[in-house]
């Protein structure tokens, strides 16, 4: 029975990525059966995905000791370069693509508007939440407000800015919350804010950000809207990376001191 399992865990760790991908289909498939059957939809299979893999995480670093979750397991090591920031960025665009660019031209001034809202509201309620933590120094809330903004936006910043780890984590927590409220949230109070055209996808991409959030939350209330909200929140995801480090810090900087 060792020699079975030896050969067996020696075929998965020699193929990690394929490995990694039959694992995350496996349990896409399950969050999203227990969304249809368990939940009836109000929580998205996204949402119920993003928990267990936040389990598994956890679990990961248990059993290790390790730093990188379940991609300390060596035949799961291809979750590692599954989950890391070139496939990330692959999916992000690749779902923008399926926007038709005059729909978001019709959102004119107020496309625009959502996203500097969006990405000035988040930083701004971030960080008024990590100094009520006791985080006073500007790099660490310019970086948990980036967080705020989304899960990429805050170790973004915080590198940039030489945050700790502990700091860059806070960030990414607080990114991972949002993205999962957004997701929950959203099919629930769509029918009452008009979130039922391009336009108003449009806006609400832009004012929330979470590309995973605002796609896992309009794909639960109409598919067709998943390539407009991910297309402003796409922009929102690189404009929080530019004004993070930049005019952000230096306002809290020039703000809270140093």
């Amino acid at each position: 029975m060792n020699d079975l399992w030896q050969s067996i865990e020696s075929t998965l760790t020699q193929y990690s990525l394929v490995t990694a991908f039959a694992l995350v289909g496996a349990i896409v498939w399950l969050s999203y059966a227990a969304s249809k059957r368990v939940t009836r939809g109000l929580m998205h299979g996204s949402a119920i995905a993003i928990l267990i893999g936040l389990l598994l995480a956890y679990v990961g670093g248990i059993v290790t000791g390790g730093k990188k979750g379940i991609a300390d397991i060596e035949f799961l090591a291809g979750i590692g370069l599954m989950g890391g920031a070139m496939l990330r960025d692959f999916a992000i665009v690749a779902t923008a693509f399926g926007v038709r660019l005059d729909e978001f031209v019709k959102t004119g001034i107020s496309g625009v508007v959502s996203l500097l809202v969006g990405v000035l509201a988040s930083f701004f309620i971030g960080a008024m939440i990590a100094y009520a933590f006791g985080y006073r120094d500007a790099v660490s809330m310019t970086t948990i407000g980036g967080g705020a903004a989304t899960y990429i936006v805050g170790p973004v910043t915080g590198t940039a800015l030489g945050a700790s780890s502990e700091v860059i984590a806070l960030s990414v927590a607080a990114g991972l919350v949002k993205s999962m409220l957004v997701m929950i949230a959203t099919p629930i109070v769509g029918k009452w804010i008009g979130l039922d055209n391009p336009r108003s996808a449009l806006i609400f991409g832009g004012l929330m950000g979470t590309t995973s959030g605002v796609a896992g939350g309009l794909a639960a209330t109409d598919e067709k809207l998943v390539p407009y909200g991910a297309m402003t929140a796409t922009f929102y995801t690189g404009l929080g990376c530019l004004l993070g480090p930049s005019v952000v810090f230096v306002v809290f900087r020039s703000v809270f001191g140093s």
